[in-house]
């Protein structure tokens, strides 16, 4: 093309431009924002909006899963249980309760056999966790355990947190986490609940061995859980507010009925 006849085109263009109507030209514009603005919510702000929601206090609760618990260690406080029993969680009442019991080799919570007594007392399921320190042998860390926690009927079984690789190899982790796992099994004759992060389980325990002990999964900020396997518990939130703690607590869900939760309690012997 010619640059008179390209020069001609544009001035086509330009007069065509002007003779578009105000309204027109306004709607066009409207358009363009609109999209950009589309973009930007869609890839940029729309994954933080939960994010932001918890940091601002405003928690949902999923409906589809009303059997609630929570979970607690020397970090709330003291704790008035009889208000923790009565209390609800998005119109449910809480029916369990995770306790940090020990942590390592060597450090038991401080609060444990305070929160676990009063939890009891209170009349709700109980569950002992213990913190894995990955540079620290599995062996004594479930002998320190088992030496600091006595189950009894009716309580959940054992739980074994771990969020942690350290030093230690993909394998090496999986197999220390295998050994705290069945030694802990072996003296309370109920297989323990492991406890970790959606990512964590992803990356570092997909082992299908695992698949073998019901899971406790922590997944914050999402409006539905999506993790292909099955899963027991779903940690959701750690804004969690209750009568009876101060601050903020985690909640829980439990995957099932209340009788399916009772069904993985210890039993008499």
């Amino acid at each position: 093309m010619s640059r008179r006849r390209r020069r001609h085109s544009r001035h086509l263009i330009a007069r065509l431009a002007l003779r578009l109507s105000a309204p027109v030209r306004t709607a066009v514009s409207f358009v363009v924002v609109a999209g950009l603005l589309w973009g930007l919510w869609a890839f940029f702000l729309s994954p933080l909006t939960r994010i932001w929601q918890g940091v601002f206090g405003t928690v949902d609760y999923p409906a589809e899963f009303p059997v609630r618990g929570i979970d607690v260690s020397h970090h709330q406080g003291p704790i008035d249980w009889d208000k923790v029993s009565s209390a609800e969680v998005g119109g449910s009442p809480l029916t369990f309760a995770f306790i940090k019991a020990t942590e390592g080799t060597s450090l038991t919570d401080e609060r444990f056999e305070e929160n676990i007594n009063g939890a009891r007392r209170a009349g709700l399921m109980c569950g002992a966790y213990h913190y894995f320190s990955p540079g620290s042998s599995a062996r004594r860390q479930a002998d320190f355990f088992v030496s600091r926690v006595q189950l009894q009927p009716g309580d959940l079984p054992p739980v074994l947190d771990i969020e942690q690789t350290g030093d230690l190899s993909g394998r090496a982790l999986r197999d220390s986490a295998l050994v705290w796992l069945r030694l802990v099994e072996r003296h309370y004759g109920v297989r323990p609940i492991l406890y970790t992060y959606h990512n964590f389980r992803s990356r570092h325990l997909s082992s299908p061995v695992f698949d073998d002990y019901p899971y406790w999964i922590a997944h914050y900020y999402v409006d539905t859980l999506r993790y292909e396997g099955r899963w027991h518990f779903w940690q959701h939130t750690d804004r969690g507010r209750v009568a009876g703690i101060r601050g903020d607590v985690d909640i829980n869900c439990f995957n099932g009925s209340v009788y399916a939760l009772r069904q993985l309690t210890l039993k008499e012997e």
